[in-house]
């Protein structure tokens, strides 16, 4: 399972839910140490700031974000749930999760996968930039860019809630 939180939903998450891997993106101002339940050669941290395009910040996500994520969540067992956070779990942790997602699923998935991010998550509004890098990344050939897209923005709130995505799900 992929456990999808804001930054404040992080510790309670750990303590209640366990997970044996945990994503961080924030901004490099506000980059995290790894807390405590975490090992700390589990936890993956993205020094991103939340933008959609390239030139719209210092520390822009960028390819080798993209290709850092997809090892760390290929080394993944998921015996246990791996745990992705940004500061308000709308963005760039539904983005890490998206891409984790299809990596899992395979080509062909993107559609169903961002359904079921919508029904989970009505504020998702995955970072279109990280979608973007992986789509290109993963051979997708924009259907992953296509799927984000088509989920539209989403409820906007200031926070999301902690939201989980299990391994095997139907299509909605």
């Amino acid at each position: 399972m992929i456990l999808v939180t804001p930054l404040s939903a992080v510790e309670v998450t750990i303590r209640l839910r366990q997970p044996s891997h945990l994503v961080t993106l924030l901004s490099p101002e506000h980059m995290i140490e790894t807390p405590k339940g975490i090992a700390a050669e589990r936890h993956l941290r993205l020094a991103v700031n939340d933008v959609a395009e390239a030139w719209a910040a210092e520390v822009p996500p960028a390819p080798y974000h993209v290709l850092q994520l997809l090892e760390f969540g290929r080394g993944w067992n998921a015996e246990a749930p791996i745990l992705v956070h940004c500061w308000a779990g709308i963005s760039r942790s539904m983005a890490a999760a998206f891409i984790l997602l299809c990596d899992r699923f395979g080509p062909g998935s993107e559609q169903a996968i961002a359904q079921q991010i919508r029904v989970r998550a009505p504020h998702a509004f995955p970072n279109p930039l990280l979608v973007a890098y992986a789509d290109a990344e993963l051979g997708r050939r924009g259907r992953m860019v296509a799927a984000a897209q088509s989920i539209g923005r989403g409820t906007i709130v200031a926070e999301g809630c902690v939201v989980e995505f299990p391994l095997a799900f139907d299509a909605p």
